[in-house]
């Protein structure tokens, strides 16, 4: 137990049998102009297989960035190679462009399919936007 004090910030984003960590993701397909880009800083339950953290969705629009906090659950495929299947869900608050007054409550899904590393493909949704099978891309 002592020769573990101090290791806590030089774990690595690999999946661990136990333990809680932090794993830094980008979901989309960066360098596309105006494409949705999603930051992922996410809090790993390894033991309960649930996932919590901080969501931010870059687009080079009018009103394309929002920063909200999302959660969900990972699942093991458990057959051939592992990969885990990664469901995440928030929400965020939009304005409504003027000249219109007011905001409305948006739903975030996205789901992803990520191998050991934590890097593979996805796919998120909100508003009238549709990402599907994008690069899932471990930045941690």
């Amino acid at each position: 137990m002592a020769d573990d004090v101090g290791n806590l910030h030089s774990q690595t984003t690999e999946i661990s049998p136990v333990g809680l960590y932090l794993v830094k993701l980008v979901v989309g397909n960066v360098g596309t102009p105006g494409a949705p880009i999603v930051s992922l800083a996410l809090t790993v339950d390894a033991p309960s297989g649930h996932v919590s953290g901080i969501a931010e969705i870059n687009q080079a629009i009018i009103g394309g960035q929002h920063r909200f906090p999302v959660q969900g659950n990972i699942y093991h495929t458990g057959f051939g190679q592992d990969q885990l299947l990664v469901a995440l869900h928030g929400q965020f608050v939009a304005s409504v462009p003027p000249p219109a007054i007011g905001a409305f409550l948006v739903q975030f899904r996205a789901g992803l399919v990520v191998d050991k590393s934590w890097n593979g493909h996805g796919g998120f949704d909100y508003l009238n936007t549709h990402v599907d099978n994008v690069p899932v891309k471990n930045v941690g």
